[in-house]
């Protein structure tokens, strides 16, 4: 429970609105909207800090589509592009660790995931089609 208290305490720092706490499952979800960030679940399972945010929905067996993802990937500074376990929904997720998180590290994460969605939204805009 302490690290939750002190990932909250980063977020609302870092300027995020905590649109849903649920303490029970020790998760958020936070907006960004000056980032484009929308419902972005931040979910504190010791030892971990998870960061997921559902992206759009996949085209079913485009493996050009995958392919481009996976290399993208490597261009990523923090996380990477997921798929759900049906192969369906594009996810963008991180970890860190709970034990000796800092507030630069998180905002580090949330900024990956803002100048991803800034540099390669036409591209994935082309793919939901």
């Amino acid at each position: 429970m302490e690290y939750l208290e002190k990932v909250r305490n980063y977020l609302i720092d870092l300027g995020y609105d905590i649109t849903k706490e649920d303490p029970e499952e020790e998760l958020f979800i936070i907006n960004n909207e000056d980032n484009g960030l929308l419902n972005v679940i931040i979910d504190c399972e010791f030892p971990i800090l998870i960061i997921e945010a559902f992206l759009m929905d996949l085209p079913s067996g485009d493996q050009d589509v995958y392919k481009k993802l996976l290399i993208k990937n490597r261009e990523i500074v923090h996380g990477a592009f997921v798929l759900n376990e049906e192969g369906n929904k594009l996810l963008f997720r991180d970890t860190l660790q709970l034990e000796n998180l800092d507030q630069n590290e998180l905002e580090g994460s949330l900024n990956s995931l803002a100048l991803l969605l800034t540099e390669y939204y036409s591209e994935l805009l082309a793919f939901s089609k």
